[in-house]
C-alpha cells in the first residue's frame, strides 16, 4: 500500500482493514458492455417481430429456424439476462441490508439463470422444430 492510499483512508477503515472491494469497475464495465450489445440485438429483435405480423406458427417457426435469426435471438437472451442480473444486483447492494442482501443476490442470480435457460430452450425448440 502506498503512502497516498494510507492518507485517504479513514482511521476506522485502517482499523477494520476495509478497503476497496475492487469489483465495482468490473460490474460497471459489464453493465455498459451489455447495454451497448443490447442496442443492435434489440433492434434486430424488433425487425424480426415486424416481419411476423399475420404469420401463422409455421411461418414464425421457419423464420426463427433460420440460423442468423436463431443466433441473434440467443445472443439477445444472453445479453439481456446478464444486463438484468447486474442491474438488479447493483440495486440490491445499494438498498437491501443485512442477511436479506445475500438472499436477494442469490435469488436474483437464480432468477436470471432460470429466465435465460427457459428462453434459450424455447428458441432452440422452435428453431429445431421439436
Amino acid at each position: 500500500m502506498s503512502e497516498f492510499d494510507f492518507k485517504i483512508r479513514t482511521p476506522i477503515s485502517r482499523v477494520r482493514g476495509l478497503g476497496s472491494a475492487k469489483s465495482g469497475t468490473e460490474h460497471f464495465w459489464r453493465q455498459r458492455l451489455t447495454a451497448i450489445a443490447n442496442i443492435p440485438l434489440v433492434l434486430s429483435f424488433v425487425i424480426i417481430v415486424a416481419l411476423m405480423p399475420g404469420s401463422d406458427f409455421g411461418s414464425a417457426r421457419a423464420l426463427i429456424g433460420q440460423p442468423l435469426v436463431a443466433i441473434l435471438l440467443l445472443l439477445l437472451v444472453i445479453s439481456v439476462t446478464i444486463h438484468m442480473r447486474i442491474g438488479m444486483q447493483v440495486i440490491i447492494e445499494d438498498y437491501v441490508h443485512g442477511g436479506a442482501k445475500v438472499v436477494a443476490v442469490l435469488a436474483n442470480t437464480f432468477f436470471a439463470i432460470i429466465v435465460a435457460a427457459s428462453a434459450i430452450f424455447a428458441v432452440l425448440k422452435i428453431a429445431f422444430g421439436m
